[in-house]
């Protein structure tokens, strides 16, 4: 299960061990980064949400706050709440640090005061007062012989602490707007101060004053100072002066020299449009923090939508990103070897690629609205995505390493494209279906190698006013040879995509009193599922388009309806967080998954049967295994197999293609149609067959009619095989021993009839007609 760890606040990693602590309401979830697992999440008794936390600097201690007013210490290896006291501050706490010896804690309130505690000896040592507002960032000087802390407030300014006398000594005058963090070098002389008001400010805190300003021409969240006792010319750090990074509202990481306040290295992103380019206020890529990771060389930033960047130092190349709140699940779609990753397209417009084994996810950007359907072509590495952009783009997985470009786009729609399908039989076009009433084909390049900034530009082949509102679903049959699509206006339509040019429309399927969300081909049958906004799922005939089933079991609209074990069940997904399995024959709902808390929007098998994925709006993803019929499934498809063989054989003996007819029919087990073959004068010479029609001679010799045919075959086998070959074949014994009795009773009985014949020869012989003369 794939759920929400990270809402939004603060996040810190471990300064020693590989995890990231993450608020998300009430509970501070710890994630494993090697693994993407939450293996440890602490939550407040009163469910109040936690306002803020603090790792100490060893990783022993966390110490979290509430909107309640309480500070709880935890053992959160074992989610023990190990002490609870009250905060003192009268409005809840904004901001929390440890000092680099894991012994004091200094929290700073909404009520303007910073409090700092002996969290060995449990007691408040200090109150300062004097700060404007909100305290919203408080930091220790990493040098705890200075007994020196700086925070800032509303007042844009930042005050040094004196901690051995209670004073603040200075106030820090620099910034115009939020001061949003601060980073200092590593001999702590100095400090650089990062804000909203779009610079940077190198401190030499020795004289406590303003080295350098620098601008940097974007709202900075987050800053961090390079260590100058490394090398990093991969991004641009050719000197030994002091470089930081900086994180902000235009979501890339840059390099800068304070000496010069020149910008040296600015990170490479995915391409983007020039509409994108500009800087927007709910920009989803904007960074909200940096942090550093000293003990591994990785840096780890916090973006606007929650998702977790790992960065490896020097060269800043990604290393894993984890997704903390996926929003409204939209749809999902297995992809992949083996389907070992997912797609989801979720309430934004970038696409996310988890896999499943680690939770490491890609995040996708080229689409500027929601994502709003997906689909996958036949072998799992291409997959086609539409949205509110009333575009629709093909995206490519490296089967080696994994990684996802877009390969192709179109934009004809005149409005939002709800719903694609892509060709089965192999990759050469996909459908779309948008809210301006229409489905479009475009046919697909027979190359779609391309590079990151030269994608293929879609045209549509075909364009047909589908349906009097919008589109919800289209669905390509499985030999590419027709479109199904489904519409608010409570009919599915039938359409031939056979012919050149335009989409024609074979029939429409009626009979639902609401929208139909969903529409499905049978992988077996000339059969169509539809789902609909009343409640039911029905089967239509695709000969006359009357409804063969309805199937009614959900309380709410029925969202998506897939076909599974080899098209004998159904699985249905609906707005009251249901997943049900239907088995077609019978008509039964035989499984019921109470699988989410709200609509499930997204729902897929798995090629081969044996997983289920969905999505929903409850943020939630589920990878589900043993949902479908697995048994039912193979024997179907041994079933179909059967049926396939039959027809073959059938038509081989037709050919008078007796030596294939013989191959066939052995491996179908079939002793009478061996026979059938041996009675065509075919010689079997063949000594791969050997031991079957061994075995086969046994079951003729039984009957006196078949006897000739048997021995026949045996006198074949015993010239052609040698007696010592034979008696290798597993059972060659006692099908040998099964033939003497039999062959022995035929033999007597063949001994008496040629006694009788001889007997009956010489009484013709001697036999003299009445009346005939004489010779």
């Amino acid at each position: 299960k794939i759920e929400p760890f990270y809402k939004g606040g603060k996040v810190q990693v471990s300064l020693l061990l590989c995890y990231i602590f993450c608020t998300c309401g009430s509970r501070v979830n710890v994630l494993e980064i090697s693994t993407g697992k939450i293996v440890h999440s602490v939550e407040h008794d009163d469910q109040e949400d936690i306002t803020s936390f603090a790792l100490s600097c060893d990783d022993e201690l966390l110490v979290t706050a509430s909107r309640a007013l309480l500070l709880k210490q935890w053992d959160w290896r074992q989610a023990e709440c190990t002490r609870s006291w009250r905060a003192i501050h009268t409005v809840p706490v904004a901001s929390m640090t440890f000092d680099s010896t894991s012994t004091l804690l200094a929290t700073g309130g909404c009520d303007g005061t910073i409090k700092l505690w002996d969290v060995v000896k449990q007691y408040c040592t200090h109150n300062l007062k004097g700060s404007s507002g909100v305290v919203h960032l408080v930091q220790f000087h990493p040098d705890i012989s200075r007994l020196q802390l700086f925070s800032s407030s509303l007042d844009c300014g930042i005050r040094m602490w004196d901690l051995r006398s209670s004073q603040c000594v200075c106030v820090l005058q620099s910034h115009y707007s939020t001061v949003t963090s601060l980073s200092f070098s590593s001999d702590g002389g100095t400090m650089v101060s990062s804000g909203r008001d779009k610079i940077c400010t190198v401190w030499n805190l020795k004289g406590r004053k303003a080295e350098r300003t620098v601008p940097v021409y974007e709202a900075v969240e987050s800053v961090v100072v390079l260590p100058q006792n490394k090398t990093f010319f991969e991004i641009g750090v050719t000197s030994k002066d002091l470089h930081f990074i900086t994180a902000g509202s235009k979501g890339v990481l840059r390099v800068w020299e304070a000496s010069t306040a020149r910008c040296v290295y600015t990170q490479t992103l995915t391409a983007v449009s020039e509409e994108e380019e500009e800087e927007k206020d709910d920009d989803p890529r904007s960074l909200m923090y940096l942090l550093h990771m000293p003990a591994s060389s990785r840096l780890a930033t916090v973006t606007a939508e929650h998702n977790i960047l790992l960065y490896q130092l020097p060269g800043l190349t990604t290393q894993q990103q984890f997704v903390g709140y996926n929003d409204e699940v939209l749809d999902v779609k297995f992809v992949g070897k083996d389907d070992s990753h997912i797609v989801v397209a979720t309430n934004s417009c970038q696409l996310k690629v988890f896999e499943l084994l680690t939770n490491s996810c890609q995040i996708l950007y080229g689409h500027t609205d929601t994502v709003l359907s997906l689909d996958v072509f036949k072998k799992g590495f291409l997959f086609a995505s539409c949205a509110k952009d009333r575009s629709v783009r093909v995206w490519q997985m490296d089967s080696d390493s994994g990684q996802v470009h877009c390969v192709a786009q179109g934009s004809s729609h005149t409005n939002a494209v709800g719903t694609i399908s892509c060709s089965r039989l192999k990759v050469s076009f996909v459908v779309s279906g948008s809210q301006d009433c229409t489905v479009k084909v475009w046919d697909l390049p027979a190359d779609l190698s391309t590079t990151e900034a030269d994608i293929h530009q879609l045209t549509p082949r075909a364009t047909e006013k589908a349906h009097d509102k919008d589109v919800n679903s289209v669905a390509v049959s499985p030999n590419d040879k027709l479109l199904a699509s489904g519409s608010q206006d409570r009919t599915a339509k039938l359409w031939s995509l056979a012919g050149e040019g335009n989409v024609g429309l074979l029939g429409v399927f009626r009979g639902h009193r609401r929208g139909v969300w969903a529409v499905c081909f049978s992988p077996v049958d000339q059969v169509l599922a539809t789902s609909s906004a009343d409640g039911t799922t029905k089967l239509w005939s695709l000969q006359d388009f009357s409804c063969l089933k309805t199937f009614e079991g959900h309380d709410a609209s029925v969202l998506k309806v897939v076909f599974v074990s080899r098209g004998t069940q159904l699985l249905t997904s609906g707005s009251d967080g249901l997943v049900k399995l239907w088995t077609i024959k019978t008509n039964e709902c035989v499984k019921t998954l109470d699988a989410h808390q709200d609509k499930v929007w997204g729902l897929h098998g798995s090629r081969k049967d044996d997983k289920m994925v969905t999505g929903s709006a409850d943020s939630n993803i589920a990878v589900w295994l043993d949902v479908t019929d697995v048994e039912l499934a193979e024997e179907q498809a041994k079933q179909e197999d059967q049926i396939l063989k039959q027809q073959e054989l059938s038509n081989l003996l037709h050919e008078k293609k007796y030596l294939k007819a013989l191959g066939l029919a052995i491996s179908l087990d079939q002793p009478h149609t061996v026979l059938t073959v041996i009675k065509g004068n075919l010689p079997c010479n063949k000594k791969n067959a050997c031991k079957s029609l061994l075995r086969y001679c046994v079951v003729w010799n039984t009957n006196a009619r078949n006897c000739q045919d048997a021995q026949a075959v045996l006198q074949v086998l015993l010239t052609h095989v040698p007696p010592e070959e034979l008696l290798q074949y597993q059972g060659a014994r006692a099908h040998l021993e099964g033939l003497i009795p039999y062959t022995e009773r035929h033999m007597q009985r063949i001994g008496r009839l040629l006694q009788a014949s001889m007997f009956l020869n010489y009484m013709w012989q001697k036999m003299r007609v009445a009346g005939a003369p004489s010779r």
